[in-house]
């Protein structure tokens, strides 16, 4: 065989690796092409998630205003100077460099480590950035290093803040003379803003911060994600509106490199959009007409458009300036709030007897049931014996023989006690619960309670194990012993009776043309013309004539009562239990055509019911009431009149 031959013929072993190369080469390119074409999809998205950043952005909450559109609760922008630590990664390493240098040329033996050097370098050079707005502002600020770290290992795609809460001059000189382009900027967020301060603090609340941000209709859900700071409600109603009134939230997605730093601008953004507005029932001029007018007590006050039902008022002193409270609380804010009692809402969280103002539903209940007429007369000695016990009028004086229109106006107490035992203590108990005073209002505000009381037999029995006794029916008749309830419930009774009804459900929204009963259905008061008449004329004569003269307004007929009680509560600083009187005045106009009603109850340490009632409490209902016929008449002076004169 020639040499020629020989190497044309083929070895099997070359033939098996040619084999195994083609198979190995065969899963190669079968390989790559699952790679590149069936898991494209999954790799791409890896990348995706590995390189990429979500920022959500809160949206402004939406405006409240009251009942004619003016703003209560707006939004203020809050300015801040701001370092970008996205552009700052360059300067962080120069400095992080220098620093080891010049450890190393120490020759020390014990050296910081590399982290605790890389927190000096980033402090450092935040710090430089923070003297150039020292410079300006002539402040002497200095870098929170470990708030600085904490940022940029838990926040690095948003602004680290290095002064917050700047004024707006401060804000105007740094926009002036800091670069428009830099790691340094001036930022701009919005904040809540209370044009008004304290007025309806405790009906309007405070919002706190927020890290969970609403849902958002934005892409990247599955990338990590960093979140500005937005705002919750937490009381008022900022709390019951929250989701209204929350803003749409916007985001940004960026490209990061491996250590987290975004290195291009946005890939996609969508804007924040600000919340839905809430229109109040409030009408800011008589809010602070009751403001105003219960400057420096303690009490709670509602007034009530009684058509509808609507709350023109609704005011609690002590309260607080709602700017304090934004964008945080300070401890000691807090603090003297708590001590003030400035907390709690008394217009609707405040329970106290109602006193002789509960004369009108003694007056209901018995004229209803038939217990006395309307004409019936009673004999005032200037007390009255029950069982043992000798029940004094609040006058400490006879009214001599005394019908119940000038028993009303002279809040004669011996004429309801006799009228009292006369029903009995299951009608009156009976009549209160027909004007749902035992029962929440249902206004659209949080943390109203279920504390109002309207005692009967049963009642006793099952909280005491004790028997109810006349003197018992005595006191429940004027409105002393165990009965309590809000200025908010007693304003809704009067606008209950001033149209002849027995529900009012109060509302804080602004709905023309609403039903007073709201959703459920309108209760007659079921009280024949002559004793409704009675009882309306004898509200009068208190305002005209009687203890209630301080609530009187030239041009307008006023239907009032005045009423004192005695309770007992704990003081706020002592934690002690203590013996307050409460002044009260519920009011209605006008007369003849009832369009508001007003009730106010004060905590004082006045026990005459005339003094308490009608000196203190009579003329913030008198301020409120003027306020709102005064608009009208205002109105009317504005309205354009036309005269259309005959053709010659």
């Amino acid at each position: 065989m020639s040499i020629v031959e020989s190497q044309k013929s083929y070895d099997p072993r070359v033939l098996f690796f040619y084999g195994a190369l083609g198979l190995l080469l065969l899963v190669l390119i079968v390989g790559l092409g699952y790679r590149q074409l069936v898991r494209a999809d999954a790799y791409a998205e890896a990348e995706k998630m590995q390189n990429q950043r979500r920022v959500l952005i809160p949206g402004p909450r939406g405006n409240i205003t009251d009942r004619e559109g003016r703003v209560l609760v707006g939004n203020h922008p809050r300015f801040s100077a701001v370092l970008d630590p996205a552009q700052l990664r360059p300067e962080f390493r120069r400095e992080l460099i220098q620093i080891v240098r010049n450890y190393r040329a120490m020759d020390r033996e014990i050296r910081p480590s590399l982290g605790e050097l890389t927190s000096l370098a980033r402090a450092a050079v935040a710090q430089r950035y923070l003297d150039q707005i020292n410079t300006i502002l002539g402040r002497q600020e200095r870098v929170d290093s470990a708030k600085l770290d904490r940022h940029i290992g838990q926040q690095l795609l948003l602004p680290f803040i290095l002064v917050d809460d700047l004024t707006p001059s401060e804000y105007a000189r740094l926009l002036e003379q800091l670069p428009v382009r830099g790691p340094l900027q001036v930022y701009s967020s919005s904040m809540r803003f209370y044009p008004y301060r304290n007025a309806a603090a405790h009906v309007l609340g405070y919002v706190g911060g927020n890290e969970e941000l609403p849902a958002a209709d934005i892409e990247g859900e599955d990338l990590r994600t960093f979140h500005l700071k937005g705002t919750i409600g937490k009381t008022g109603l900022e709390l019951k509106f929250d989701d209204e009134l929350q803003g749409q939230t916007g985001g940004v997605i960026y490209r990061v490199d491996p250590a987290g730093f975004k290195i291009a601008k946005p890939i996609s953004e969508v804007k924040p959009t600000q919340g839905g507005s809430i229109m109040t029932s409030l009408d800011i001029d008589l809010q602070l007409a009751a403001e105003r007018a219960m400057e420096g007590r303690v009490g709670g006050l509602a007034a009530i458009e009684i058509a509808t039902g609507e709350v023109l008022a609704l005011a609690s002193k002590p309260d607080f300036d709602l700017n304090e409270l934004t964008p945080s609380i300070a401890t000691a804010t807090y603090q003297r709030i708590n001590d003030e009692g400035g907390w709690l809402n008394r217009a609707i969280q405040g329970f106290y007897p109602p006193g002789s103002t509960f004369k009108i539903v003694t007056s209901c209940a018995a004229l209803r049931s038939g217990a006395i007429r309307v004409d019936e007369k009673f004999t005032c000695n200037g007390f009255y014996q029950v069982g043992n016990r000798l029940f004094e009028c609040h006058a400490r004086k006879a009214h001599g023989t005394i019908g119940l229109v000038s028993a009303i106006q002279q809040s004669c107490n011996v004429f309801f006690y006799q009228v009292g035992l006369e029903a009995g203590p299951d009608v009156l108990a009976a009549e209160a619960r027909r004007f749902h005073l035992h029962e929440r209002t249902g206004i659209e505000l949080p943390f109203e309670p279920e504390r109002s009381i309207v005692p009967d037999p049963a009642w006793k029995r099952q909280r005491d194990n004790a028997s109810w006794g006349l003197g018992d029916t005595a006191n429940m008749a004027i409105g002393q012993g165990y009965l309590q309830f809000s200025p908010l419930q007693a304003a809704c009774e009067l606008a209950s009776f001033a149209r002849r009804e027995c529900l009012t459900v109060p509302t804080i929204l602004h709905q023309p043309g609403r039903s007073p009963s709201g959703p459920r259905p309108r209760e007659p008061l079921n009280l024949p013309d002559s004793a409704y008449d009675a009882i309306v004329d004898g509200l009068e004569n208190v305002v005209q004539l009687g203890t209630g003269k301080h609530a009187r307004i030239d041009g307008v007929r006023v239907g009032g009562k005045t009423g004192t009680a005695q309770t007992t509560q704990r003081d706020p600083k002592t934690q002690k239990i203590e013996k307050i009187n409460i002044a009260w005045f519920v009011a209605f106009a006008p007369v003849d055509h009832p369009e508001i009603a007003v009730a106010v109850a004060l905590e004082g340490d006045q026990p005459d019911e005339e003094y308490g009632g009608g000196v203190y409490a009579a003329p913030v209902v008198r301020d409120v009431m003027k306020e709102y016929f005064d608009k009208q008449e205002r109105r009317q002076s504005a309205t354009p009149t036309f005269k259309i004169s005959a053709a010659p």
